[in-house]
C-alpha cells in the first residue's frame, strides 16, 4: 500500500484523518529509505541522509536515536512514538518500525521499504482510532491535544482533526487531569493473620491448577514447589525463620514453583507474601506469570500488587506544580500533555512500569522524573491530591493483597528504617538471590558525601532557588502538625539554621576553586586533596580513591568541626520528632486518621535521616583517628563519570553486608524462599559441595538454624545445545585484535550476538570498529552507553530482532532474558575479575584471598553462560576472548560441557558450523511437526 493509494477518510462521527505532508524516513545499517508524501521511494546512504534530514522534518521512529545514527544534533521531526504515546497511553511498544507494526497488528517485515510503508499505515491507523473515541474520552483527549497544539506540537493539527475541536477548554487547557481520577477507598484494619502451614502436597496441587494440562511434564518444577513450601510453615522460635535455600537451574520453572505455595499461604492466612527481585525485568515477568493465578484482570488488580520505592511513582502535586510553572512555556505543555494522557490510563502510576521507557529518553529522564517524589517532600494528608495519590493507593493495595512484587532495595530499606511497622511482611520469596549481597551492600552502607549532605540540607531547609512551598523545606511541610508545641517549633528553627552549614548548590565548583562554604564543604575539600595526592591516577576519567588514614594536614580539625555541626543538627531534629510523638500520645482521642498518618510519616522521615545518615556520619568523624571498626571498611573517593566529578566524600561499608540483612530482615521474618539459578559455586575441591558460597552470599550463615537446601538441575541438554570456547591467540589488551574477533564472530553467527565488556571504554572502542562492517552485512548493532535508548529498551529490541547484535556491560548481562534465535552467541572480552578497589581488597582479605576472586568471577561467568538457554529448543556458543582464563574458572560451566581452547580461526569456523547445524535441525523439526 503506497501513500498515493490512501484517501482522506471522513468518519461518521465527524473526525477527519489528515496526514502530515512530510516524507517517511527509515534508517538501518549503512543506508536509509525515504518515502515521499506522494508515494515515491528512494534509497540513500547515511551520508546523503545526513545532509538533508534536518530540513525535511521527516516522519520517523525515535528522533534522538535517528539523529545519533546520523551523527547529527537532535532535529525537528514527526516522531511516531509521540503519536503512539498520545493515542495508546500506558501501552508498550518497541521503538522501531517493526515494533510499531507489531504493536498495531500490522504486517512485520525486514524490508526497509515495507517498513516505511508500514509507518504510514500506522499513522493512518492511530488517527483513525482517535476518530472513534466517544464521550468523555474524546473530549478529554481533544482538550489535551488543543493545549499541546497551541504549544507547537507538530502532531497537533492531525490529532485535532481526528478528534474534532473541543467545544470548550478548562482554564488549564484540559491538563488538570487529577480532577478526573477516582479516590482510593478506605478499608477497616485487618485482623492479625493466621499461621496455617502449606504442605508439600498442597503446593504440588496448587501448581497443577496453575499449569493445567502441563502439570505432569515438569517434575523439577513440582519438586521445587514442594521444597519451597518449607518456608510457609510456622516457625518454632523467635529469630529462627524457616529458610529454604534453593538453586533451580534454568528451565526449572521456579517462578510458578514458588507462586504456588506463596499464593496458597496468603489465601489461608489473610496476609501478603512479598516476592522480591533485583531487576525490573523479572518484576514484569512475575507479574505476567500471575495471570495464570488470576486470569480475571479485576481480581488480579486487587490480589497482586507491584511495589517500588516512592521515587518511582508519579506525584500528582509535583505534576500540578510543574503545570502551574510551565503554563507560559510551550515545550513544557507538550510534555505535560503526553504525561496527562498516561496518568489517566496508567495501572498504578509507576513511572518505571507502564510508562514507556523510550519516552524517558525522548523527553529527558530528568524532565520526566521530576514528577516523582524523589526528594522525600511528601506532605501526605495535607496534599490536596492525597485521596487520589498513586503512592498511597499502592501502599493500601499492598496491605490487602495476596502477592506483592517488590525489589531487594525496597524490602531492605523498609526493614532497616521501620522495624516496628506492623505492616512489614513475615513471609518472603527472594528471587535473583545471587544479588542479595550487592543489594545489602547498597542498603546498609554509609556515604558522607557532598551530594548526600546537599540533599539533606534541601530536605530540611528547602532549595535556595525554589519558589514552591514544599521546596522550602520542613517548615512548610510539618510546622502545622507540630500544633502549639513551642519547644518543637523552636527546635525546628534550630534545625533549619543548622542545616545551612551543609553543602548547597554549586558546592562542587567551590571545592574545585578551593573556596569551601561551611564545615562540611571544608571537610570535603581536605578529602579531595588527600584523594588527589594519593591516588595512583588522579587524572583518571573514572572514580579514584585512597585510604581513610594518615590524613593530610587540616583534615582532623575539619572533621571535628563537621562532627560538631552535625551534632547541632541531630539534637533539634530529634526534639522535633519527640514533639510529634508526644502529640500522637497526648491527643490520641482527638486526632483524625489522616493527621495521625501524616505525623507518623513525618516521624519516620526524621528518624530515617537522623538514624541512618547523621548519627553514622557523626560516629565516623568522631572515631576518625581510631582503627576502622571490626566488620567495616572505610575509604575516601572522588566519584567520576566520563572524566567529570559527580560526588566525593567519606565512605563506609560492611565487609559482610549480609550481617545486617540477616539481623534486620531474615531474623524478623517467619519464613523465606531464597532462590536463583546461580547460588552454588563449584570450586572443584572435594570438601566443598558449593553451598558454602550460597550461604555466604545470602546471609543464611548468620542464622541460628541452617536453611533447608535443595538443588534442582536444569532439564536442558547443555552438552548438546551449547559450545564453550576460550580463544587462545587474541591479545586482550590489543583492542584492534579484540574488535576484529568480535566482528568475525558476529558475522559467522549472522547476528543474534551479545557482546559483554568489562569496561565502557572497551565497549566503545569495539563499537566504533565494527559498526560499519556489520551494517554492510545487514546486521543491526545496538550498544549500551552509545545509543539514545535505555538498557531495558535495548534488550527488548534485541529480543525481537533476530539478526541484531547488542553490546553491553554488567547491567546487560544481568538483565537479559532472550529466548529463541535472537541470542545464539555470547562473546566476553576478557575474564570479569572483580574491580580491585579498597572495598574489594578488604573483602578479599576477609573471605579467602584469591579464592574469593575466583568465586565472584565464576558466578559472573555462570550467570552470563546461563543466558544462552532459556527454553529447551535454544542453542548457542559462549566465547571468551581471553587466553589467560584459568582452568579453575571453567567449573562455572556444566560439568559435561567441554571447554575448547582454540585459535580465532577455528573458533569462528566452529561457531558458524554449530549454529548452522542447530538451525538446520530446528527447520527440520518444524517441517516434521507440520507433517
Amino acid at each position: 500500500m503506497s501513500v498515493s493509494d490512501q484517501e482522506q477518510k471522513i468518519p461518521e462521527n465527524g473526525g477527519e484523518i489528515r496526514l502530515p505532508d512530510v516524507p517517511v524516513l527509515v534508517t538501518s545499517g549503512d543506508k536509509s529509505i525515504w518515502l515521499t508524501a506522494d508515494g515515491e521511494i528512494a534509497e540513500e546512504s547515511l551520508a546523503e541522509t545526513q545532509r538533508k534530514a534536518s530540513d525535511a522534518s521527516p516522519l520517523l521512529v525515535h528522533r534522538l536515536a535517528t539523529a545519533r545514527r546520523l551523527d547529527l544534533a537532535p532535529f525537528t521531526a514527526f516522531d511516531i512514538l509521540e503519536l503512539f504515546a498520545f493515542t495508546f497511553p500506558a501501552r508498550q511498544c518497541l521503538p522501531t518500525p517493526r515494533g510499531i507494526a507489531r504493536a498495531l497488528d500490522l504486517p512485520v517485515s525486514d524490508d526497509l521499504e515495507e517498513q516505511a510503508l508500514s509507518l504510514f499505515s500506522a499513522v493512518n491507523l492511530m488517527l483513525e482510532h482517535l476518530t472513534k473515541l466517544r464521550g468523555k474520552d474524546r473530549a478529554t483527549a481533544a482538550e489535551i491535544a488543543m493545549t499541546m497544539g497551541r504549544a507547537g506540537w507538530n502532531w497537533g493539527p492531525s490529532v485535532l482533526a481526528a478528534l474534532g475541536m473541543p467545544s470548550e477548554t478548562t482554564p488549564l487547557g484540559g491538563l488538570d487531569i487529577w480532577k478526573k481520577l477516582e479516590e482510593w477507598p478506605d478499608f477497616a484494619p485487618d485482623p492479625p493473620p493466621d499461621d496455617e502451614p502449606v504442605s508439600e502436597n498442597e503446593a504440588r496441587e496448587r501448581l497443577k491448577e496453575l499449569l493445567h494440562e502441563q502439570a505432569e511434564t515438569r517434575p523439577q518444577q513440582a519438586e521445587f514447589s514442594a521444597a519451597a513450601s518449607g518456608a510457609f510453615i510456622p516457625r518454632d522460635q523467635e529469630g529462627a525463620p524457616n529458610i529454604v535455600l534453593a538453586e533451580a537451574g534454568t528451565g526449572t520453572g521456579k517462578t510458578l514453583g514458588y507462586i504456588a505455595p506463596a499464593s496458597l499461604w496468603a489465601e489461608k492466612n489473610g496476609a501478603a507474601v512479598w516476592i522480591s527481585t533485583y531487576t525490573k525485568n523479572l518484576q514484569r515477568q512475575i507479574d505476567d506469570e500471575l495471570d495464570k493465578l488470576y486470569p480475571d484482570k479485576g481480581q488480579k488488580n486487587v490480589r497482586a500488587v507491584v511495589r517500588k520505592g516512592r521515587e518511582n511513582y508519579l506525584c500528582l502535586l509535583n505534576y500540578e506544580e510543574a503545570l502551574q510553572g510551565g503554563v507560559a512555556r510551550a515545550g513544557e505543555q507538550i510534555i505535560l500533555g503526553i504525561v496527562a494522557r498516561w496518568i489517566l490510563a496508567t495501572r498504578d502510576g509507576d513511572m518505571g512500569g507502564d510508562f514507556p521507557n523510550w519516552l524517558m529518553e525522548l523527553i529527558g529522564a530528568g524532565r520526566i522524573m521530576r514528577f516523582a517524589d524523589r526528594r522525600g517532600e511528601c506532605i501526605y494528608s495535607a496534599c490536596p491530591h492525597y485521596r487520589k495519590c498513586f503512592i498511597e493507593r499502592s501502599t493500601r493495595k499492598a496491605r490487602k493483597a495476596d502477592i506483592v512484587i517488590a525489589n531487594h532495595a525496597l524490602v531492605m530499606i523498609n526493614a532497616a528504617t521501620r522495624p516496628d511497622d506492623p505492616h512489614l511482611p513475615k513471609r518472603y520469596v527472594f528471587d535473583e538471590a545471587h544479588h542479595l549481597f550487592d543489594a545489602a551492600d547498597s542498603a546498609f552502607s554509609a556515604h558522607l558525601t557532598g551530594q548526600e549532605g546537599s540533599e539533606l540540607r534541601r530536605w530540611i531547609s528547602g532549595s535556595d532557588t525554589a519558589r514552591k512551598g514544599r521546596m522550602r523545606g520542613l517548615e512548610k511541610r510539618i510546622s502545622d502538625i507540630l500544633g502549639e508545641d513551642e519547644e518543637g517549633h523552636d527546635a525546628l528553627q534550630q534545625a533549619i539554621q543548622a542545616s545551612r552549614r551543609l553543602p548547597h548548590e554549586g558546592w562542587l565548583s567551590r571545592l574545585g576553586d578551593g573556596t569551601p562554604n561551611g564545615p562540611m564543604e571544608d571537610f570535603l575539600l581536605h578529602v579531595r586533596s588527600q584523594v588527589m595526592a594519593r591516588s595512583g591516577q588522579p587524572d583518571s576519567p573514572y572514580t579514584i580513591e585512597c585510604g581513610a588514614t594518615e590524613f593530610v594536614p587540616g583534615l582532623d580539625e575539619a572533621a571535628h568541626g563537621l562532627e560538631n555541626a552535625l551534632g547541632d543538627l541531630s539534637k533539634p531534629l530529634t526534639t522535633v520528632s519527640k514533639s510529634l510523638l508526644n502529640r500522637l500520645d497526648e491527643e490520641a482521642d482527638e486526632l483524625d486518621t489522616a493527621t495521625r498518618f501524616r505525623i507518623e510519616a513525618a516521624v519516620q522521615g526524621l528518624a530515617r535521616r537522623v538514624n541512618t545518615m547523621i548519627n553514622p556520619w557523626q560516629s565516623m568523624l568522631k572515631h576518625l583517628n581510631e582503627p576502622t571498626p571490626e566488620n567495616f571498611v572505610d575509604w575516601f573517593a572522588i566519584d567520576r563519570t566520563g572524566g567529570r566529578d559527580m560526588d566525593l566524600g567519606y565512605y563506609r561499608s560492611w565487609i559482610d553486608p549480609t550481617i545486617p540483612f540477616a539481623e534486620t530482615l531474615l531474623k524478623q521474618s517467619h519464613g523465606a524462599v531464597i532462590t536463583s539459578a546461580t547460588l552454588k559455586d563449584n570450586t572443584g575441591e572435594e570438601d566443598d559441595d558449593g553451598w558454602q558460597s550460597a550461604d555466604f552470599r545470602t546471609g543464611t550463615s548468620h542464622l541460628v538454624l541452617p536453611p533447608r537446601r535443595t538443588h534442582l538441575a536444569s532439564p536442558f541438554n547443555f552438552k548438546d545445545r551449547t559450545r564453550v570456547i576460550v580463544v587462545t591467540d587474541v591479545r586482550r589488551d590489543h583492542m584492534r585484535d579484540v574488535a576484529s574477533a568480535y566482528r568475525e564472530l558476529f558475522l559467522a553467527a549472522g547476528g543474534g550476538g551479545l557482546g559483554l565488556f568489562t569496561a565502557i571504554w572497551r565497549l566503545r572502542a569495539v563499537h566504533e570498529a565494527i559498526r560499519t562492517p556489520l551494517a554492510n552485512a545487514g546486521i543491526e548493532l545496538f550498544a549500551q552507553h552509545q545509543d539514545a535508548l535505555d538498557t531495558s529498551t535495548l534488550v527488548d529490541i534485541f529480543r525481537e530482532e533476530e539478526s541484531s547484535v547488542l553490546l553491553g556491560t554488567d547491567a546487560v548481562r544481568d538483565g537479559v532474558d532472550v529466548p529463541g534465535r535472537s541470542l545464539r552467541l555470547i562473546v566476553f572480552d576478557r575474564v570479569p575479575w572483580p574491580r580491585p578497589d579498597i572495598k574489594h581488597k578488604a573483602r578479599k582479605k576477609a573471605f579467602g584471598g584469591s579464592r574469593y576472586d575466583d568465586r565472584l568471577t565464576r558466578l559472573k561467568l555462570k550467570q552470563a553462560y546461563g543466558r544462552l538457554l532459556r527454553r529447551e529448543t535454544d542453542y548457542g556458543v559462549f566465547v571468551m576472548l581471553d587466553s589467560m582464563m584459568p582452568t579453575r574458572l571453567t567449573n562455572a560451566f556444566p560439568p559435561d560441557v567441554e571447554v575448547l581452547r582454540l585459535g580465532l580461526k577455528d573458533a569462528i569456523a566452529l561457531t558458524r558450523n554449530f549454529i548452522a547445524e542447530k538451525e538446520n535441525e530446528s527447520r527440520k523439526n518444524k517441517v516434521d511437526m507440520t507433517l
